[in-house]
């Protein structure tokens, strides 16, 4: 993989994205005492109003340990879903050149076991949390970047760009709430496409705000104090994002 020419770069969020599950699931389903005061945290992030690393900070604290790699197999086993259509959308993009790369919040550990566990086609590229992280696999992604900051975001979309040769006009970014923004921003800046899925009052709220126009929406696009519809979200095909992925590259 680490040798292919990509025409274009596809810099994905994950939770709530691509999948309806959240980033502190895999701790909740340990530690299912913990799940009110986890959500809050998720939530407040994802609209701006903490950063990412005092997020992570107030959740370390909460932990009475760190998960090890059989909890979080368990959690996969019970809990793992993506929305319909992620997969083949995915392999579509790795037989067409196009890098797909999951950039999130999410934590590296948690995308070590799930390609470990073959619950996801091997990407080339991961930016994750390194909150949870486990030593390296045969299986993990080529490239794994750590990511501190929602800005971090961004800066590692544009470090893979780069590392591949892809132009900024053939990156393809795609988030659902305010901490997508910033990576949003800086594709706005240089020209990328940009695709709000799932898409929370949060995202557009930030995207109204720094007058960045979304080229795309996808899914249900959410209203002001809208409650997510999950088993609505269920009823989208990804794979109907192919053809605005081929129109653009």
């Amino acid at each position: 993989m680490s040798n292919t020419k990509y025409r274009a770069i596809f810099s994905t969020d994950w939770s709530e994205c691509l999948s309806p599950t959240g980033p502190f699931d895999p701790i909740a389903f340990v530690y299912p005492e913990l799940a009110q005061q986890l959500e809050p945290v998720f939530r407040l992030y994802t609209s701006n109003q903490i950063s990412l690393s005092e997020a992570a900070k107030r959740v370390r604290a909460l932990l009475p340990a760190p998960l090890h790699q059989e909890q979080m197999d368990a959690y996969l086993q019970e809990s793992f879903v993506t929305y319909n259509g992620v997969k083949d959308l995915i392999n579509w993009c790795l037989e067409n050149q196009v890098l797909f790369m999951i950039n999130t919040t999410a934590s590296i550990g948690y995308f070590q076991r799930v390609f470990a566990q073959g619950l996801l086609p091997n990407i080339p590229a991961l930016s994750g949390h390194p909150m949870i992280k486990y030593p390296p696999l045969e299986s993990d992604p080529v490239q794994i970047l750590e990511l501190h900051e929602i800005d971090d975001k961004a800066r590692n979309t544009q470090r893979i760009a780069e590392m591949h040769g892809i132009p900024t006009e053939k990156v393809i970014i795609m988030g659902d709430s305010g901490g997508d923004g910033p990576h949003f921003n800086w594709g706005a800046r240089v020209g990328a496409l940009l695709i709000g899925c799932m898409s929370k009052q949060s995202l557009q709220a930030y995207c109204h705000s720094h007058g960045i126009s979304v080229h795309h929406y996808f899914g249900i696009v959410y209203g002001p104090g809208e409650k997510r519809d999950p088993e609505k979200e269920m009823k989208f095909d990804f794979t109907e994002l192919i053809h605005i992925v081929k129109q653009y590259i």
